[in-house]
Order: C-alpha cells, then structure tokens, then sequence
C-alpha cells in the first residue's frame, strides 16, 4: 500500500527519475514550455516550482541550491535573470498544465507545461481589470426618502 507517498515514481528507480524532472525543468526554464504526458507535467510542477521561489531570492547559496537540481548553468542563468523578476509578486503558481488530448501511437494523456508568466497570447487576450466600483447600500428608509426629495426639489425651482 502507499498511504501518504505523495511523489509519483514514473515507473522509474531515484536516480532516473531525478535526472528526468532536472532535464525536463531545464527544458521549461529555456523554452518557457514543453508537451509531455501528464504524470510527468504534473511531476515537474511539483519539483520546478519550489526552484522558482528559491529564485525570488538572488544569493549565492540560492544559485547553488537550484544549481545541485538542475545541473545546467544557462538554465540557472535564465532562471535567475528573466524568470525570476517576472514573477517577483506572484506568490506561487508558477506553471500551467493544459491537457491536449492523446498522444497517436500508444493513447497517452498528453499535456502542455508552461510557465504562466511567459505565455504571450494569454497575457494579450486577458481583459485589463479596471478599478473595483464600491456600491454603497442603504436601508430602505433612505431609498423611501430619496424620491421625495427629488419630488421636493422641481417645486423649489
């Protein structure tokens, strides 16, 4: 039984699966996104995200930590110098996981990973959230007395 094992195995020995999610995070990092089966993007977001918050704080123990996870100095680099001032204010929920059906030859669950930020068409097509209108609510002896002043007031004239 695997009661509270929160982490997927991907059918794969530690050593294998860690090289697999570095190159894969690696792959976003550069790329912005990637297709892989969903197991695997949901796997990722659990293993990359961590690595993102890590680079809100741009230290030398911060690179080295990401660094002994991803093993690839452009992806740090990249990491650390356009992904992590895009995201300085957002407090988590740094990628996105869209299934896109299923893959031709043996019908796996595909998905596209990417990171939220970093999609071009999303940001243009999201409508710009304008300044929140207060409604003011009153009782109804307020509502009751507002048409007669406004009857009050053309007799005034």
């Amino acid at each position: 039984m695997r009661h509270n094992k929160a982490i997927n195995h991907l059918g794969r020995k530690s050593g294998h699966r860690k090289a697999l999610l570095a190159n894969m995070a690696t792959s976003l990092i550069l790329n912005k996104r990637i297709v892989t089966t969903v197991a695997k993007a949901k796997a990722l977001k659990m293993y990359v995200e961590p690595l993102i918050t890590k680079s809100k704080d741009d230290s030398t123990h911060s690179r080295r930590v990401v660094f002994s996870y991803l093993k690839n100095k452009e992806a740090v680099s990249e990491l650390f110098r356009t992904v992590a001032p895009k995201i300085a204010d957002r407090p988590g929920g740094y990628t996105r996981v869209l299934k896109t059906g299923f893959r031709q030859g043996d019908g796996a669950d595909m998905a596209l990973i990417e990171l939220v930020d970093f999609n071009e068409a999303a940001l243009a097509s999201a409508p710009k959230k304008a300044a929140k209108k207060t409604t003011r609510r009153s009782s109804k002896k307020a509502v009751e007395a507002a048409p007669a002043a406004e009857v009050e007031t053309p007799a005034a004239e």
